[in-house]
């Protein structure tokens, strides 16, 4: 899922013809990960032949599969001297990418008084997962929160109302209960609610749920896990009901097959990202609605997606360029294009107030929800050797679900190997 575009104002270099400025200007690569539905390549390609044209900077997108795709690729490629200078990857890296020593912060590259202004302009929320002890080490582009897509047409088949999405656990456990239909034999033919416990995506999920208990799962140095709390014990606990209660299949749902299965009316709520909405609008063939994630008391959120990084290897002048690519597909105009292409969230309060986009909210509202959420959403989780942090806790997580064990154990265990991998990061 993805999409987006627009620039800002034309300097006296950009005024000049495009080939006498592409003389002697640096020539940028860029990994970028395909994760989600849509016309993703077709969008940056765009992206990328506007910047050129503008700036006569030339950058060629590399495109890389999924998040953990991207990351493996870059990182060797640096290793081996041919490296990106930048690359979209989770804004959950941050402390990995601090440890592998591949990044250049922002303040490095230099920030002059404007830049800085432009920094502070995105939206807290997303800046959570961008910045550790007064540096900046990514900016925020392709967002999301985790939102509920619900089938109108399933609601008012099982008697609920449409325009009442639940709010609360209870609520919800109740609908989706309500949702799954069965036939005469006992067979499901649509279960209420499907969520991703698969390995990469189960950590959202549960970041999410921990959240709407009123905990968290990290520190913000991402040396240490918090996965015996009783908030997190409790989410796990939530989350091994459902299917228990029959309102989730039992074992393990994959996010692949989250979107297909609500497009096919397989599920009639999924917990997926807002960056699936274009996606999902222009393939549904029933009415659908949108709503924030219910709490356990009220609604919270987790955001997620990616950043895009800067790495060290780059020189100077590739630096700059890089940063001045960063601040063209970051403008309001083109955040909001961004937005109504691929329903990720725009990244800026401005773009919100662009003519377009308010009109694009306007005619299909479900483009708008997400935003509503962002003060209540908490950053996805973020540790130093993160990869392996998220597959202690997935491991734990699906033990959980296929009943092989309760949920203060997995949470123990989850944790004792969280506490053995970060042990090197502890300082003092």
């Amino acid at each position: 899922m993805i999409h987006r575009r627009t620039f800002l104002a034309a300097s006296v270099a950009l005024a000049t013809p495009s080939v006498i400025r592409a003389q002697g200007r640096p020539k940028l690569s860029l990994y970028y990960p395909i994760a989600v539905g849509g016309p993703i390549p077709d969008i940056i390609d765009g992206y990328c032949r506007e910047f050129a044209t503008q700036s006569g900077i030339e950058v060629t997108p590399v495109y890389a599969g999924t998040y953990g795709d991207a990351l493996t690729k870059s990182v060797t490629a640096i290793r081996a001297g041919q490296g990106p200078q930048m690359a979209v990857l989770l804004a959950a890296e941050m402390h990995s990418l601090q440890d592998l020593d591949v990044l250049v912060s922002l303040e490095e590259i230099g920030l002059d008084a404007e830049a800085r202004k432009w920094i502070e302009g995105f939206f807290p929320a997303f800046m959570a997962n961008s910045r550790v002890e007064g540096r900046t080490w990514s900016v925020p582009f392709q967002r999301s929160t985790a939102i509920q897509y619900y089938n109108k047409a399933a609601f008012t088949e099982a008697g609920l109302d449409p325009e009442a999405y639940p709010t609360t656990w209870a609520g919800l456990a109740d609908a989706a209960r309500k949702l799954t239909r069965r036939d005469a034999s006992g067979r499901v033919s649509r279960w209420g609610f499907k969520l991703a416990s698969d390995l990469g995506n189960a950590q959202w999920t549960f970041g999410a749920l921990t959240f709407q208990a009123g905990g968290v799962l990290m520190n913000e140095a991402g040396t240490e896990t918090y996965f015996t709390r009783p908030e997190a014990i409790e989410a796990m606990s939530f989350w091994r009901s459902l299917p228990d209660s029959g309102a989730t299949p039992p074992g393990i749902s994959a996010w692949p097959q989250l979107s297909p299965d609500f497009l096919e009316g397989n599920a009639a709520i999924i917990q997926h990202t807002t960056g699936n909405l274009t996606n999902v609008r222009d393939r549904a063939k029933f009415p659908f609605g949108v709503a924030g994630l219910p709490g356990k008391a009220s609604p919270h959120t987790a955001v997620g997606g990616g950043n895009l990084y800067f790495f060290k290897q780059a020189n100077a002048e590739q630096r700059a360029a890089a940063l001045q690519f960063a601040r063209f597909i970051s403008t309001p105009e083109r955040a909001a294009d961004w937005c109504m292409r691929t329903g990720y969230i725009a990244t800026r309060p401005e773009a919100w107030e662009t003519p377009a986009l308010k009109a694009y909210v306007e005619k299909f509202p479900p483009a708008g929800v997400a935003r509503g959420f962002l003060p209540v959403a908490t950053g996805e989780l973020s540790t130093f050797e993160n990869q392996r942090i998220q597959k202690a806790l997935t491991d734990q997580i699906q033990a959980c679900l296929n009943g092989d064990k309760a949920p203060l154990q997995a949470m123990r265990d989850a944790q004792a190997e969280a506490e053995r991998i970060l042990k090197p990061f502890k300082r003092g």
